[in-house]
């Protein structure tokens, strides 16, 4: 399957990725340092059993949720099962230049966590910084934060993440990134300010 195709074929688990709304007339050409106003962005949920539609998704629409309060315009999240899957979802999602792609599930040691297996060739550059700071702040309320294998980095001019498969996992991912995410997404495009 193409990944032109992934996003323009309908799926039973896999929301269809239309266009998101356009943003107001010129919003990213007025774009200022630290915004975030009119930028895309991409969800890939990997779980096996919430794609066989076993459960909902819980994790999608809590990183959906903060794009959107962040000013993102958020394609629906991809639902797809844990392994190449994932791979294929995010190289499909590149193919539209979104700011940012957040992936959920699949970081663990479990044999079929393979998000950041599928992540890593597909990055650029590494900012190991943002994953340190993740795992930092999850070691906060829990010792096995330190099991998550994520990779934060950038593919081009996208930012990606591997954050854990759990909302509470998901949640404190965010907030480490709720300071960085406008300047992160700056400095990417060559708008760094300095």
């Amino acid at each position: 399957m193409s990944e032109d195709t992934f996003l323009s074929e309908p799926h039973t688990h896999v929301p269809h990725a239309a266009e998101p709304q356009a943003p107001e007339a010129h919003a990213h050409d007025n774009h200022t340092h630290g915004e975030v106003q009119g930028r895309k962005a991409g969800v890939v949920i990997a779980s096996t059993r919430a794609a066989a539609g076993i459960y909902e998704d819980e994790t999608g629409p809590v990183i959906t949720d903060w794009l959107t309060e962040h000013g993102f315009q958020a394609y629906p999240p991809m639902v797809v099962p844990d392994g190449e899957s994932v791979g294929a979802a995010i190289r499909a999602l590149l193919t539209q230049h979104p700011a940012v792609v957040i992936t959920s599930g699949g970081t663990g040691l479990s044999p079929d966590d393979r998000t950041p297996d599928v992540t890593q060739p597909l990055l650029d550059r590494e900012i190991p910084g943002i994953m340190e700071a993740i795992r930092r702040a999850g070691a906060a309320k829990t010792p096995l934060a330190a099991l998550s294998r994520g990779y934060a980095g950038a593919a081009g001019r996208t930012f990606i993440i591997n954050l854990p498969g759990s909302p509470k996992g998901v949640m404190d991912g965010l907030s480490v990134l709720d300071p960085l995410i406008g300047h992160l997404c700056d400095q990417l495009e060559g708008r760094n300010g300095h």
